[in-house]
């Protein structure tokens, strides 16, 4: 034993290091208390270059407030090259939808859709993807020059940090559409499976999950909020991707049964979507949105075919000025409330 020890001089421990500080930048968040997790709905089983590997699985977060005071959750879908992060949070650093909705009382999912995401799709099994979301196709589509559109905050072109931070969010789509949305419809019916009855809020390339899924668990989809829904119908986005089922790429069962989707745009009116008959549905549009030219469009087919939508445009609710992304900019708060209101009525 040294002399040191001996006569009790051993040193004092080192000060434990302070706490981090949060972020001044983060301080207005709201502190909640919620529940929260994840987990994956499988995809197929496929041979691979090192053996057998899952193709395109959906992944899932959840989260439930401290009490659920809705009678059904709701699953929220994002649209095309998006993700999960287009309901978490706004470019500019606000809570997103999500957090309303589960403050509202809800029990809420968030699915990234097949390979998009963190749902994983190596080309090789998934098929060939489609080109990289650029910055002049988010300008195009989410910063559009029609008057009245104020609520952008992504206004400054190339270069605007706002505009950095919503396309850094945004990947690619499968070059495949249809088997883009026969995979959408198949996690997500089997997430239904799962979870049980849910209420389904869509957003652009996302909207033909919801009519797909509708299809798939007609007893399990209790109404369908579409918002500012991929279309028109039957529309062509270029070579070989086409919205050939109507309203979706991937085959939908009508009345009287349809082999060849070609009957159904010769035909207008005279094959129904059984499983849409008597389905709460809700076709939203921002108010300056170029959504608003086609998504009528949509409500005309789903009734035309024995459904009973509604159109909503958030300007006949006093909500002024949104584009395609309204859960993006920067009234979103105020632009969810007329959703809440409409979801509020499914029983």
């Amino acid at each position: 034993m040294s002399a040191e020890v001996a006569a009790g001089a051993v040193a004092a421990p080192e000060a434990p290091a302070a706490p981090a500080a949060l972020p001044e930048e983060f301080a207005h968040y709201p502190l909640r208390t919620t529940r929260r997790g994840h987990f994956w709905i499988a995809g197929e089983r496929v041979p691979g270059e090192r053996g057998t590997v899952q193709r395109a699985p959906l992944f899932v977060e959840w989260e439930a407030p401290a009490e659920i005071t809705r009678p059904y959750p709701i699953v929220l879908v994002h649209g095309g090259g998006g993700q999960i992060t287009d309901w978490r949070g706004t470019p500019d650093g606000r809570p997103g939808w999500a957090d309303l909705f589960v403050d509202a009382g809800y029990l809420v999912y968030l699915v990234d859709r097949p390979a998009h995401g963190r749902s994983w799709a190596h080309p090789e099994v998934v098929g060939e993807p489609g080109a990289q979301f650029s910055y002049e196709m988010a300008i195009g589509l989410f910063d559009t020059e029609i008057p009245g559109h104020d609520q952008s905050l992504w206004s400054g072109g190339i270069g605007d940090p706002m505009l950095d931070q919503l396309t850094a969010g945004m990947g690619f789509l499968p070059a495949d559409l249809a088997e883009s949305h026969r995979m959408d419809q198949d996690r997500i019916s089997r997430l239904l499976d799962r979870i049980g009855p849910a209420v389904l809020v869509t957003h652009s390339a996302g909207g033909p999950s919801g009519w797909l899924v509708a299809d798939a668990r007609p007893g399990l989809v209790k109404a369908h909020v579409a918002i500012e829904p991929m279309g028109p119908p039957f529309h062509e986005f270029g070579p070989g991707v086409r919205l050939d089922w109507g309203i979706a790429a991937a085959p939908l069962t009508y009345d009287p049964p349809v082999t060849d989707p070609a009957e159904l745009e010769a035909s207008p009116g005279e094959h129904r979507l059984p499983a849409l008959e008597g389905l709460p549905v809700v076709v939203v549009v921002g108010e300056t949105s170029p959504f608003t030219a086609w998504a009528p469009l949509m409500v005309e087919y789903v009734n035309a075919a024995g459904g009973s939508a509604e159109f909503l445009n958030l300007g006949d609710h006093g909500v002024h000025g949104n584009g395609h992304a309204m859960m993006l900019e920067r009234n979103s708060d105020a632009a969810v409330v007329p959703i809440l209101d409409w979801i509020a009525r499914i029983r």
